[in-house]
């Protein structure tokens, strides 16, 4: 019987740098998106919490 431990970790590693670099790409794609997406949750969450009373701070 061979030893197949060492080809199924260079697998994985082969696996997960395939992953990030999908993932990565994905990020600098949406990147525009996600810039206006994360604006406009930080003036909401500002907005709601500058309308409640000082006492619910």
């Amino acid at each position: 019987m061979r030893d197949t431990r060492g080809v199924t970790a260079a697998e994985y590693a082969i696996l997960a740098v395939g992953v990030v670099i999908i993932v990565g790409g994905a990020v600098l794609g949406f990147s525009p998106y996600l810039v206006n997406a994360f604006s406009d949750a930080g003036t909401v969450l500002t907005s709601t919490q500058a309308s409640l009373p000082a006492a619910a701070r």
